[in-house]
């Protein structure tokens, strides 16, 4: 027995234990190094996808757009009063995540489902430009589904969906800006000075993650203006700032953390000067 057991558990572990900063960088880099290890013939977007965010990531938040949601479908009345709007927002920010793990490189929760998923949450975000009563009964089915695929049950919609994302009907811009929004305000209480910065850094990383997506999906191809060059070179901006948080939040260079969210915020500023 004392070859398997041990009298403390702390001798059991060599080294330093792994912390939840710890397994999330090396969770992405096993990520990204399958995905450069699987070829040239992978479709568009999964490999940057996987250099974006780690599976962890994509997990914690749709689980966190997951809880918002439900708080939104709790009576017609409310709904209709203006939850509906609420709920738009979140399906919408739901369609775009499962349109990710859809194209993501390597294991990533719900992948199997991502494809339906993202159907299905962008069908009712569309219908939820306004609340009535079959609206929001169509949205509390999408609310038992979301259960259902977290709780590990899948998906028991039966629906053929298109191995291609076609963003023109996954997402309008409108609701990805007004995420931008509270991602940054979100990034900004928590990065205000490098203390708070390494009391917050698994969370600063989480939204850096997030937003360096966001600035990848608004030039996808069928999402407005994605074609225009001045248009694509501010999104690339704030995706290249956001991916230096990660890299400074690696390094534990906290003071650098600072400002590269600083050139979040002004890539955002720029963009919305030349197109507001």
């Amino acid at each position: 027995m004392s070859r398997v057991f041990f009298p403390d558990l702390s001798k059991a572990f060599r080294g330093e234990r792994p912390t939840l900063s710890s397994l999330r960088k090396a969770g992405a880099e096993a990520a990204t190094a399958e995905a450069e290890g699987e070829g040239e013939s992978e479709s568009g977007g999964g490999r940057r996808w996987n250099k974006l965010i780690s599976p962890i990531s994509l997990e914690d938040e749709i689980k966190r757009v997951k809880l918002k949601y439900d708080a939104s479908i709790t009576t017609p009345g409310a709904f209709n009063g203006g939850g509906y709007q609420d709920a738009r927002l979140q399906l919408s920010i739901l369609a775009s995540l499962f349109a990710v793990i859809s194209e993501y490189s390597g294991d990533v929760r719900w992948k199997s489902d991502a494809r339906t998923a993202r159907d299905l949450t962008a069908k009712t975000a569309l219908a939820c430009a306004a609340g009535s009563t079959p609206v929001y009964k169509e949205a509390q089915l999408r609310k038992a589904d979301l259960q259902d695929l977290v709780s590990g049950a899948g998906l028991s919609a039966s629906k053929t969906a298109d191995e291609e994302n076609d963003w023109s009907m996954i997402v309008d811009r409108g609701p990805m800006m007004e995420y931008a929004e509270s991602l940054l305000d979100l990034i900004g209480d928590q990065s205000r000075d490098a203390a708070t910065t390494k009391e917050n850094a698994d969370s600063v990383r989480r939204l850096a993650e997030l937003i360096a997506v966001l600035g990848e999906v608004l030039v996808q191809e069928g999402m407005d203006d994605a074609d225009d060059e001045d248009y694509a070179k501010f999104s690339h901006a704030m995706t290249q700032a956001a991916t230096s948080v990660v890299a400074a939040i690696e390094r534990q260079d906290f003071e650098a953390v600072r400002g590269s969210v600083g050139a979040i915020t002004q890539s955002c500023s720029d963009c919305h000067e030349e197109y507001r």
